[in-house]
């Protein structure tokens, strides 16, 4: 019989139960969820509603200190506000039971503490920490990293991301709608697509030129007498130390759009592209023309839930738990390093657009720029 592992998430608000219901899903891999923290009290209520509708009983804790000394737990979910993510995972890091984390995207809301938690990371041996950028594993996206290794584009020269969908959503206490609260909104949301880049380019980037602004959404909103600052559109572009580069083309008032993500990569050989939520992939060649394109409809057998994000987190639990499982022989599939730079894109393109000129990785990683994205 294979022996449960037991889960403990902190921060249960929609992604928190969104955590909840994939782990759900997870069952019969021998899965379960048995407490929870967060100390907003109608959240706490909202998960214990859902959990008891899966005939799980969760210890409830008001705070992630309170969960960690309980013992209950060999993973921990850490799915609260951005800003809570660094003293969150200090706390589990150097806490003396060794608790296996994923936390969710951005991994800080800033270079410095990124680094912070992968240094105290890298004295404990006994734990895996994986960061929850689980775009990866959407079916059309995995299928599109796929036919990049593969080898099918050749040489990969030009990523083109866009993502035009609606606003942000609601979130506890509207936490979300300030830059000093998730980092900014190319931190906030893009990091997924900024940790796409690399995975089809397979190189580091160097220098991020961005143009963005707050143009339409949450303007006519306050908060404690605080106007939100969040931009809800910008086109960013990266280059990488291959040459090639990397484009974001960002709407968040686009809720006229067929497909949320559209995600090109173009080689020397050929062109592909994944369509979110169609889960269309097509690719061609160069020398094929359009003729030769060829279009499938990608997914994955494997998953239970769709979820919010067309089935990833399921994909992404399901691959953490074989790390878990496999008891240090198994490396996370997204390391702190990935969660780092993925961050740092984000931070060098938010400040770019402040600052209106390019904005180097070296700086951002050196933090040579003392201002911060704050506004």
């Amino acid at each position: 019989m294979v022996a449960i592992v037991k889960y403990g998430i902190i921060g249960v608000g929609m992604m928190g139960r969104e955590h909840l219901i994939n782990l759900y899903h997870l069952k019969s891999e021998g899965v379960s969820v048995v407490c929870i923290a967060d100390p907003h009290v109608p959240s706490q209520k909202y998960a214990q509603k859902l959990a008891e509708s899966f005939n799980w009983n969760l210890q409830v804790f008001s705070g992630h200190k309170q969960l960690l000394e309980s013992g209950l737990c060999d993973v921990v979910v850490v799915s609260t506000p951005n800003m809570t993510h660094y003293e969150i995972l200090m706390d589990i890091i150097n806490h003396p039971k060794p608790h296996h984390v994923l936390v969710e995207k951005p991994l800080c809301t800033n270079v410095s503490d990124c680094k912070k938690v992968i240094t105290a990371a890298k004295k404990r041996s006994d734990m895996l920490v994986q960061v929850g950028l689980e775009y990866r594993y959407m079916p059309p996206v995995a299928k599109l990293i796929d036919i990049v290794k593969e080898g099918a584009l050749g040489k990969v020269k030009m990523v083109a991301i866009r993502e035009h969908r609606f606003p942000f959503l609601v979130k506890v206490d509207n936490w979300n709608r300030f830059n000093c609260n998730t980092g900014g909104t190319l931190v906030e949301k893009c990091c997924h697509f900024f940790d796409l880049m690399r995975l089809f380019i397979g190189a580091n980037p160097v220098r991020v030129m961005a143009s963005g602004a707050m143009d339409l959404n949450h303007k006519d909103e306050e908060y404690d007498g605080r106007v939100p600052d969040i931009i809800d559109n910008a086109y960013v572009i990266v280059e990488f130390d291959n040459g090639c580069r990397g484009m974001l083309d960002l709407c968040m008032f686009a809720e006229g759009s067929k497909n949320e993500q559209e995600i090109s990569v173009v080689g020397d050989i050929g062109k592909s592209e994944a369509l979110v939520p169609e889960s269309i992939v097509r690719w061609g060649t160069r020398a094929e023309g359009k003729n030769g394109v060829q279009t499938l409809l990608a997914e994955d057998k494997r998953i239970k839930y769709d979820g919010l994000h067309h089935g990833s987190s399921y994909l992404e639990h399901l691959q953490f738990l074989s790390a878990v499982r496999a008891r240090g022989e198994q490396a996370p599939a997204v390391g702190l390093h990935d969660g780092l730079v993925s961050v740092a894109i984000g931070v060098a393109a938010q400040l770019s657009i402040q600052k209106g000129r390019s904005v180097t990785i070296e700086e951002v990683m050196h933090e040579q720029l003392v201002q911060s994205t704050k506004s």
